[in-house]
C-alpha cells in the first residue's frame, strides 16, 4: 500500500461491462465507490467479441480484458493454470495488495483467487447467488466453491440466507463471512415527476427470461390477473429462452393490446420504464438479493415478489408483497397488491430508498472486509495444504496436487521472468469529486461507448 491504509485492489470475474446483470453492476459501482475512498481499483475480466486488451472507465477505472473467449454462459474454460503468468504479471504491474473475487458460476475468478493465494496474496471472495444440495450441478459447483474458499482470506454474501447457503456449501467458518448487502442508484433510479393514473393499472417485469428468475410461473400468472382484473396491463422487458413461451401465452389468450414484450432492455433505459408502472412483478425461483427490486423501489413503485432465498430480507415490509412460488399464490398477491396503490408515495419510497441502502455505505463495509484480510497471518504452502485435505478423502488429495503443481509453476515463471523484470504501471489519479447525478451521468456515458 503506497499510504496508509489505502489499498489496491484487483476485482476479478467473468461477469463485467459491456455484459449486464447484478453482479456487472455491484463490482462497477463498488469500484467507483471505493476510489472516491482513495483506493486504487482494476477490473480482470474477459475479452468481449473485440473488445480485449486495457481499457479505461468513469474516474479511471481500469479493466483488463484479457484474451480468454467466453464458452459457455459467459464463463471462459477452465484451464487450472492457463491464466496463472496473466495473472501473475498483472498483479505484479499494478502492485496490487488484495484480490477480490465475484461470483461462484465465474471460472476467472476461481483461478485468479487460486493464483493469488499461491502467490502469497490475501484475496476475499463475495459469492452473490444460492445453490442447492442435492442436482448434480449444484454438487459440483459446490466442491469447487470448497476448494476456492478452503484458503480464502475473507468472504463477503449479499443476504444472511446467502451467507447460510454459503457456509453449509463450502464448510468455511461463518465469523470469517460477512454480509454485505447490495445497494441501488437512487441518483439514477428516480420516481415519475407526476402520479400516474390510477385508471389503468400496469404492471412491469424486467428480468433475463429463464427457467431460473420464474419465467414459466408468468406464463400461467399472467392471464389469470388479465382475466380478473380488465384495467390491468403488462410490461415485460427481457431475453431469454423462455421468451418463446411468453409469446405463445400472449397468441393464446389474445392479449397482445395489454403484454407489451420488449426484448432485452439496456440497463440506461430501465429506469424509463420502470416509471411508467405501478407494481413491479419478481417471479424468480431463486434469489440471493435481487438488485431490482431495490430499482423498482427507488422508483416507486410497489413490488410483488416470491418468497425466496433473501429477497424477504430486502425491502420493508410496507413496500413490497411477498407470496409463494405458486400461480394461484401470486395472483392473490398481485391483486392484494394492487388494493394496496392508493396508499403508495413514489417520492416517499424514494425518499426511503436513499437512506436505506447506498453503495458508499457499501463500499466503507467492504473497506473493513480488506482491513480484517490484511491482518491475516501470513503461511506457506506445507501451512496451507491441511486445508485442503480437509475438503474430503479423495478431493482433498486432488486439490493438494492442483496446489503444488501452481506452485511449482509459479516458480517456474519466476526463474524465467524475476518479478523485478515486470514493468510496474505509474499510480495516476485520474478519480475527481462528483456528485451522485454526475456519477451517473458518467455511467450513461460509459454505457452508450460500451
Amino acid at each position: 500500500m503506497s499510504q496508509q491504509g489505502k489499498h489496491r485492489i484487483l476485482m476479478v470475474s467473468d461477469f463485467f461491462y459491456p455484459n449486464f446483470g447484478g453482479v456487472e453492476n455491484h463490482i462497477y459501482y463498488l469500484s467507483q465507490c471505493l476510489m472516491k475512498l482513495g483506493h486504487k481499483v482494476v477490473v480482470m475480466t474477459h475479452a468481449y467479441k473485440n473488445r480485449s486488451g486495457v481499457r479505461y472507465m468513469t474516474g479511471g477505472l481500469k479493466v483488463y480484458y484479457v484474451p480468454w473467449k467466453p464458452f459457455l454462459m459467459q464463463n471462459t474454460l477452465p484451464t487450472f493454470y492457463g491464466t496463472l503468468p496473466i495473472v501473475r504479471t498483472i498483479l505484479i504491474r499494478e502492485r496490487i495488495s488484495i484480490v477480490h473475487g465475484h461470483q461462484a458460476f465465474s471460472t476467472l475468478c476461481h483461478e485468479a483467487l487460486m493464483h493469488a493465494r499461491t502467490m502469497g496474496y490475501k484475496v476475499v471472495f463475495t459469492d452473490h447467488s444460492l445453490y442447492g444440495f442435492a442436482d448434480v450441478g449444484s454438487i459440483h459447483m459446490n466442491k469447487v466453491l470448497q476448494f476456492t474458499l478452503a484458503d480464502v482470506s475473507q468472504a463477503i454474501c449479499v443476504s444472511h440466507t446467502s451467507k447460510e447457503n454459503t457456509v453449509l456449501r463450502s464448510g468455511l467458518p461463518p465469523e470469517r463471512v460477512f454480509v454485505i448487502p447490495n445497494a441501488v442508484d437512487t441518483a439514477m433510479f428516480k420516481p415519475a415527476p407526476e402520479r400516474l393514473s390510477s385508471h389503468e393499472i400496469v404492471i412491469v417485469v424486467i428480468s433475463r427470461l429463464v427457467y431460473r428468475k420464474g419465467a414459466d410461473l408468468l406464463v400461467e400468472v399472467i392471464p389469470e390477473v388479465c382475466r380478473l382484473h380488465p384495467n390491468v396491463r403488462f410490461i415485460i422487458g427481457g431475453d431469454g429462452p423462455k421468451r418463446v413461451r411468453l409469446e405463445e401465452m400472449r397468441e393464446k389468450h389474445s392479449l397482445q393490446d395489454r403484454v407489451d414484450m420488449l426484448g432485452a432492455v439496456p440497463h440506461a433505459k430501465v429506469q424509463s420504464i420502470l416509471i411508467t408502472g405501478h407494481i413491479f412483478l419478481n417471479s424468480s425461483l431463486t434469489e440471493a438479493f435481487c438488485i431490482a427490486i431495490l430499482e423498482a423501489a427507488s422508483c416507486g413503485l410497489l413490488t410483488v415478489s416470491t418468497r425466496v432465498g433473501g429477497v424477504p430480507e430486502v425491502l420493508p415490509d410496507d413496500m413490497i408483497v411477498l407470496a409463494e412460488p405458486d400461480p394461484s399464490d401470486m395472483v392473490l398477491a398481485i391483486t392484494k397488491a394492487i388494493h394496496l396503490l392508493p396508499q403508495i408515495d413514489p417520492q416517499a419510497m424514494h425518499d426511503r430508498m436513499k437512506k436505506l441502502y447506498s453503495w458508499h455505505d457499501v463500499a466503507k463495509r467492504t473497506e473493513i472486509v480488506y482491513d480484517r484480510a490484511l491482518n491475516c497471518p501470513n503461511q506457506n504452502l506445507v501451512e496451507r495444504l491441511p486445508r485442503y485435505l480437509s475438503c474430503g478423502a479423495w478431493a482433498g488429495k486432488l486439490f493438494c496436487v492442483v496446489m503444488i503443481i501452481d506452485f511449482l509453476f509459479w516458480r517456474l515463471l519466476q526463474l524465467w521472468q524475476p518479478d523485478r523484470d515486470v514493468e510496474v504501471v505509474p499510480h495516476i489519479n485520474l478519480t475527481s469529486p462528483q456528485s451522485g447525478e454526475e456519477m451517473w451521468d458518467s455511467c450513461a456515458a460509459d454505457e452508450r461507448c460500451r
